[in-house]
């Protein structure tokens, strides 16, 4: 890998589920430190191409490249899937995602949770492990957190505890699918200061996000997709200071906050 070859790439994706075509035809290119933020409509295919990123959807069409290497696959159309699993378990694991709904598991302590997949997936030394997962708990704000269930946190605290098990396999890239829609205003804030100062450090980061305030200020580029296309794309202050198209103009005139 070079040091200008994206950390993800993404040529001619094509997404179907049975006749229900959902991605048509998508270019997106994450280089290293660079944050792209995917915006649009519900079901313009912003989670699809990231869970299509992250190998967590087979596409149909079209090529999936992590650091510069192409994900191998077998078949065609419908029938198409990754063809050598070690490669897909090697990408995943430098690619952490974080979900709308924190996906922490009740029954462990929120360190336990941090620690999890290091420990198991990647083999590492518990103890590093344990010492990177603080360091994390603490650089999201929850550091006095590392004993209690996640019941006992707030939605916001949760998210946060969901970034620091994403950091926690220390990936090449982070995806954040809609980070702040489950959360009230006021915790939404939490998450988005956690986010920013990440975008601050260059981390690469691809983010699909309702909240137009967060692209305009962390993004390097911004992809606006509309019935499965791009229909518009660029840096943020052009995409939201002079939008070329009008369905453009339409979404972020009914996306504005009164």
């Amino acid at each position: 890998m070079t040091t200008d070859t994206p950390v993800i790439e993404i040529r001619d994706l094509h997404k179907s589920y049975g006749a229900l075509e959902v991605l048509k035809g998508v270019d997106i290119s994450a280089p290293a430190g660079h944050v792209v933020s995917l915006i649009g409509s519900s079901g313009s295919g912003k989670s699809t191409l990231l869970r299509c990123a992250n190998l967590l959807e087979d596409s149909q069409q079209g090529d999936v490249l992590f650091c510069g290497e192409p994900v191998s696959w077998k078949g065609n159309g419908l029938n198409r899937r990754p063809s050598d699993r070690a490669q897909i378990t090697r990408i995943r694991t430098n690619l952490s995602m974080v979900f709308q709904q924190f996906n922490l598991w009740a029954h462990m302590t929120i360190l336990q949770n941090v620690m999890e997949a290091p420990v198991t997936v990647l083999k590492r030394d518990r103890a590093e492990v344990e010492a990177s997962a603080r360091k994390y708990l603490n650089k999201v704000g929850i550091g006095d957190k590392c004993d209690v269930f996640p019941a006992q946190l707030s939605g916001g605290q949760q998210q946060r505890a969901a970034i620091a098990r994403a950091l926690c396999m220390e990936p090449k890239a982070l995806l954040f699918d809609e980070p702040t829609s489950a959360l009230d205003p006021e915790l939404e804030q939490e998450v988005i200061k956690v986010i920013k100062d990440l975008a601050a450090e260059g981390r690469t980061m691809i983010i699909v996000t309702h909240d137009m305030r967060l692209a305009a200020d962390v993004s390097d580029h911004v992809v606006f997709l509309h019935q499965g296309k791009i229909e518009e794309e660029g840096p943020p202050e052009t995409l939201f200071g002079a939008p070329k198209t009008d369905r453009l103009r339409g979404f972020l005139s009914a996306t504005q906050p009164t």
